[in-house]
This record gives structure tokens, sequence and C-alpha cells, in this order.
């Protein structure tokens, strides 16, 4: 089936342009949740060797490009509160991922549909 370009009509161009850009969106979704999953398990891994270390251990953070002292309890603290917030966010980007592709899979099943008489 070849459709010549000239003869789409403007309705199903926009949607063929609305496809492309929930393809774009979906991608950047991806791509955002893989990137936040991998800071995820990299706060987890902080925790564990965090809680394996000695009360009276010191520790440090980095802050920038420098390293502070701090204390366990508060590191701890902070790393948990972070896991807890990338949880939130990952969940998030998941739901929106997958609104997405059923949104993208709508559409593309419109637009063939519509492709098809078009070309009838």
């Amino acid at each position: 089936m070849t459709i010549n370009p000239n003869d789409i009509s403007p309705e199903l161009r926009e949607k063929l342009m609305n496809l492309q850009n929930l393809q774009n969106n979906l991608e950047f979704i991806v791509n955002q949740r893989i990137q936040l999953e991998s800071q995820l398990r990299e706060t987890e891994l902080a925790i564990e060797e965090l809680e394996k270390t000695d009360p009276d251990e010191i520790v440090y953070k980095s802050i920038g490009g420098i390293m502070v002292k701090s204390s366990k309890d508060k590191l701890l603290s902070e790393k948990k509160n972070a896991k807890t917030t990338s949880e939130m966010r990952v969940k998030t980007l998941k739901q929106k991922e997958e609104r997405t592709r059923n949104q993208l899979q709508q559409l593309s099943q419109t637009l063939q549909s519509e492709l098809q008489q078009q070309s009838a």
C-alpha cells in the first residue's frame, strides 16, 4: 500500500504528527525512568553499606566536588528519604509510560484504519 503524502488530509497529517510526538514523549519518559532506577539502585547500595558500618565510624558524603564529614545516622536518614522519593518518582514515571504507550497504541490503530480507508 503506497500513499502519496500530498493525498493525506490535514486531519490525518495532524494525527501523524501527534503520533510522532507521543513516540518522542515515550522515549523521553523511558530514558528518565531508566536513569532514575539506576540512581535508586545506587542509593539502595549506599544504604546497605551504611547499615553495615559501625555507629562510631566516620562517614563522608559528596557535595558538589568535595567530601564532607557527616554522621552515619544523618547520612542514612538522607539516603532513606532519597530512596523513598526516587521510588515514588519511578512509580509515577511507570504510570506515565503506561498511559503514553496506550495512547500511542490507540492512535496507531486509528491511523492504520484511516490510512487503509483513504487508500481504498
